[in-house]
C-alpha cells in the first residue's frame, strides 16, 4: 500500500509509531503537514497539492488532525475521499466526534451511558443549570477544549455559578456535567479498532488533580474492562462512525459513562501501559480494508471481461 498521513508534527510518538508499523509491513508512507496542503476543486479531477506536488496514487490516508484545525483538516481529508483514497476515519465521523455537544446528543439518542449534561445560552439560568445536573460539585467544560484544557471543577455552588457566569460573560460556549465522585480522579481509555476493543488502560490524575489526562501529568496502567464497558466503548465508536478511536469512560454507580470519543487518540500512553502494538493493528486494519477492496475490484473486472467474451 501507499499511505499518506496528515500530521503537523511527524516527530510525535504516535506518528513515528504509525510510520514504523507501516514500513515494517512493507508499505510506503508519507507524512505531510495538513496546513501546507491545498485543494483544487475541479469537476472530475479532484486534487490535493503539497506545495507544487500533486498528492496522487495513494491507497489510504491516516488523518491525524489536531482539534484546532478540524475545519481545514476535514476539508483536506474530504478531498482525498473524493479522489477514492480510503480514510482511516471519514471526515464526517471526525467532525461528528469533535463536536462535543452533538456527540453527546447522538450517544444519548442511542442509549449509551453518559454523565447528566446541561447546555444553555442564558447566564441567568445558572441556578437551573446547576440544579439540573444534581448540584455542586459540577464539571464545567469548554466545547472547544482538548486534553483536559478548558475543564473546570466547580466544587461549591457559589464557585460553579461564578465560573459559568464568567464563561458566558465572555461569550464562550460551555456545558455543565454532573461530577462522578466515585470515579476517584480515574478514567478508562479503551482503544477501538474496527468494532473491537484492542487495548484498554486506566488513567489516574496527578495528586490534587481531578482530570486524569496524561497531558496533565496523569499516569496509566493496563486494565481488564468489564463486558459492559467493552460494549459501551464499541457502541460509542459505532455511534460516531469511527473505525479507530479512543473512548474515555468513567466508572459510575450506575455503570460506565462516556466522557469523550477521540478520533485521533494518542498511542504512547496505551502502548507503553499495555505493551500492545496498537499502531500495528491500525495498519493491519487498513490492509484488510484496502487490499480486500482491491481484490474485489480485480475480481469484478475479471468477471466482466469473462462475461464479455462469453
Amino acid at each position: 500500500m501507499k499511505i499518506i498521513m496528515l500530521a503537523r508534527n511527524p516527530s510525535l510518538y504516535s506518528h513515528e509509531r504509525l510510520v514504523e508499523a507501516a514500513e515494517a509491513r512493507g508499505h510506503t508512507i508519507d507524512v505531510v503537514n495538513t496546513l501546507r496542503c491545498f485543494v483544487n476543486i475541479t469537476s472530475h479531477r479532484p486534487t490535493v497539492y503539497f506545495g507544487e506536488r500533486a498528492l496522487t496514487g495513494y491507497d489510504a490516508v491516516i488523518p491525524r488532525i489536531g482539534a484546532s484545525i478540524t475545519f481545514y483538516g476535514s476539508a483536506i481529508l474530504r478531498q482525498f475521499e473524493m479522489m477514492g483514497v480510503y480514510p482511516l476515519n471519514e471526515s464526517v465521523s471526525i467532525g461528528r466526534s469533535r463536536d462535543k455537544l452533538r456527540s453527546l446528543q447522538l450517544m444519548a439518542r442511542d442509549g449509551i451511558g453518559l454523565p447528566v449534561t446541561a447546555f444553555a445560552h442564558d447566564s441567568k439560568m445558572t441556578e437551573e443549570i446547576i440544579a439540573s445536573v444534581g448540584g455542586a460539585p459540577v464539571v464545567i467544560k469548554l466545547l472547544e477544549g482538548t486534553q483536559g484544557i478548558g475543564v473546570v471543577l466547580g466544587e461549591t455552588h457559589k464557585s460553579a455559578k461564578s465560573v459559568i457566569e464568567a464563561f458566558r460573560g465572555a461569550n464562550v460556549n460551555i456545558m455543565v456535567q454532573e461530577f462522578i465522585k466515585e470515579a476517584g480522579s480515574t478514567d478508562i481509555r479503551a482503544l477501538v479498532i474496527d468494532g473491537k476493543v484492542v487495548a484498554a488502560m486506566k488513567r489516574t490524575g496527578a495528586e490534587g488533580e481531578f482530570r486524569s489526562n496524561l497531558h496533565r501529568g496523569g499516569s496509566a496502567l493496563p486494565i481488564k474492562i468489564t463486558p459492559e464497558e467493552r460494549s459501551t466503548a464499541i457502541r460509542a465508536a459505532k455511534c460516531m462512525g469511527l473505525n479507530v478511536c479512543g473512548v474515555d469512560m468513567l466508572r459510575s454507580n450506575h455503570g460506565p459513562v462516556v466522557m469523550e470519543v477521540n478520533s485521533s487518540p494518542g498511542l504512547e500512553g496505551v502502548e507503553k501501559a499495555t505493551n500492545i502494538d496498537v499502531a500495528g493493528k491500525i495498519i493491519e486494519f487498513l490492509e484488510k480494508k484496502v487490499i480486500t477492496s482491491e481484490d474485489k475490484s480485480t475480481a469484478k473486472r475479471s468477471a466482466t471481461r469473462t462475461k464479455g467474451k462469453g
